[in-house]
């Protein structure tokens, strides 16, 4: 039986920014000032633009745990990337290392922290939180083995391999409609 790479899948058509996702995550984990899950605008011309749902991508090589000097990161059976904070010493090399900034640095607790997946609610079979707050289902959990994108054209993630699948916008993502001289 083959080991399960766990990943994020991303619709650019169906998210319309609504930060349910952020919203949910904050939710999960009210220790953190800012959510692990965040929502970003791409694109600046207005018939392509759209919003994208990231957070961490719990990467198949993950720049994280090869440079933590503790240990403190392991690659669960199903892929995903899991912190050990009781073994961190707050150093911050696991921060600057990740091309996704995923892992972040606690004011509180002076330790690094990041999304897990919701290891507890996938425990329970349950969603994550973050997908399960999706009301337009642009955000979904699946398997990334031979689905993922191919890194090698992305020379800052081609080694780190984000466990992440996007389906690409299949129409502008226009929420109005332009007359003839293009105005609204």
């Amino acid at each position: 039986m083959r080991p399960q790479q766990l990943g994020f899948q991303v619709d650019l058509s169906r998210c319309v920014g609504c930060r349910a996702c952020e919203k949910a995550c904050q939710h999960k984990h009210p220790d953190i000032s800012q959510a692990f899950r965040h929502v970003d605008e791409w694109g600046g011309d207005r018939r392509e633009q759209g919003f994208l749902s990231m957070s961490c991508n719990h990467c198949t090589s993950p720049e994280c745990m090869r440079v933590c000097p503790v240990g403190c990161y392991e690659k669960s059976r199903n892929g995903i990337v899991l912190h050990n904070s009781a073994r961190c010493i707050g150093c911050g090399r696991c921060v600057g290392a990740c091309p996704f900034h995923a892992p972040r640095l606690l004011p509180h607790t002076g330790k690094a922290a990041k999304c897990d997946m919701c290891q507890d609610r996938l425990a329970a079979g349950s969603q994550p939180q973050c997908v399960e707050a999706c009301p337009m289902e642009a955000l979904r959990l699946c398997d990334i083995e031979g689905e993922g994108i191919s890194w090698q054209d992305y020379p800052l993630v081609r080694y780190t391999q984000p466990s992440l699948k996007f389906i690409k916008a299949r129409q502008p993502l226009c929420f109005w409609r332009e007359d003839r001289d293009g105005k609204r």
